[in-house]
């Protein structure tokens, strides 16, 4: 992957950004029979981790039924991170706007073979609507205002 282990920074990143203000955590792993499980340093407890063999999250029975429960809970906004930007993630992403979600693919947290692949896919889920936004941005949107304990917490996450 392009720029792998700067992907992989971000996303424990983004991880621990959930954990700590108690967001859910969904993990999708493309075929990890054939292609690897999710790397160790992504691992994480309270994930719910689905294996798909679809592109898209989204036309997989399980994890679909599992996004209209958290919609149907109150949540409308999914971050996203991971690879391969211009396949899972581009295909994932156009579904869950097409659904009804906000999406916010985080551009620092994801990767493909190619940086080429990555510019495209970038191009394209712009041009369709989702937001593009990189790792600071999304901690400190999540986190939403400065002077608390996590906002101490996540902000040592991005120095």
């Amino acid at each position: 992957m392009y720029q792998a282990e700067r992907v992989a920074d971000n996303c424990v990143v983004l991880l621990k950004t959930a954990e700590k203000l108690d967001l859910p955590i969904i993990i999708t792993e493309q075929y990890p029979k054939g292609l690897g499980p999710t790397i160790p340093e992504l691992e994480h407890k309270g994930s719910m981790i689905f294996e798909k063999l679809s592109f898209s999250a989204l036309r997989d029975d399980a994890i679909r039924a599992h996004f209209k429960s958290m919609e149907d809970s109150g949540f409308k906004h999914v971050v996203m991170a991971g690879i391969e930007a211009h396949v899972c993630v581009l295909q994932t992403a156009l579904d869950l706007k097409k659904a009804g979600f906000e999406v916010f693919v985080v551009t620092d947290a994801i990767s493909s073979r190619s940086a080429q692949s990555v510019q495209l896919a970038l191009a394209r889920l712009g041009d369709n609507g989702v937001q593009l936004v990189n790792v600071e941005m999304a901690v400190f949107e999540l986190a939403g205002k400065a002077g608390t304990p996590e906002f101490k917490a996540l902000s040592a996450l991005i120095k």
